[in-house]
């Protein structure tokens, strides 16, 4: 039985940290995990900065209500949907994806969370699991699923590489070039052709 792991920013939806950016004038919080592989040390960075910004929860939030996913995004998880089961990892927060996940259909995610003190400031997050992705795909096989993954950013790279068949898409030409082995696509109907081909 297969089961398809798809990573949510970059590949469905926009980067949530880069609409925040431009919304907040902070061009700092443009940096993602396709710039920085350790995501421990991009979110500790992340929230010092919006400490010194005096900004939480709610400032992030009313950008995220703006954002729609990616043109011809909705469309392609319905068609995927009718043909296998699909889960999307994330490591992005409970307290953001919602609005995103309402837009794409209410597919199934597993993320983190984020903890608010009553001011609404995000003083830390809670990771699900260590290395999430992987762990989460590695648990999937456990149950007699195979996996197929797609995904973008350095944090998706464990669980493409551990799964029966893994794309990159939409990614960056240093993770591409650094990857060659992975096949690299750009647009859903060549992600939808590589997954069925895998299915």
């Amino acid at each position: 039985m297969n089961i398809v792991c798809l990573d949510m920013e970059g590949v469905l939806t926009p980067e949530i940290w880069i609409a925040f950016a431009q919304a907040s004038g902070i061009p700092e919080l443009r940096r993602t995990t396709r710039d920085e592989p350790d995501y421990d040390k991009l979110m500790t960075w992340r929230l010092g900065i919006l400490k010194e910004h005096g900004l939480g929860l709610r400032e992030i939030q009313a950008t995220i209500e703006t954002i729609d996913p990616l043109p011809g995004a909705r469309e392609f998880l319905d068609q995927l949907r009718t043909l296998t089961q699909v889960v999307i990892l994330s490591d992005t927060f409970e307290q953001f994806a919602k609005p995103l996940i309402a837009k794409l259909g209410w597919p199934s995610i597993f993320c983190n969370t984020l903890e608010v003190a009553p001011d609404g400031a995000i003083t830390g997050y809670k990771m699900r699991c260590p290395q999430s992705k992987l762990t989460t795909v590695k648990a999937l096989q456990s149950i007699g699923f195979d996996t197929i993954a797609a995904g973008d950013s350095f944090n998706d790279l464990g669980m493409i590489q551990a799964s029966k068949a893994g794309f990159l898409f939409r990614s960056t030409d240093a993770i591409k070039a650094e990857h060659p082995e992975l096949p690299a696509y750009e647009s859903f109907d060549q992600l939808l052709a590589g997954i069925q081909a895998a299915l």
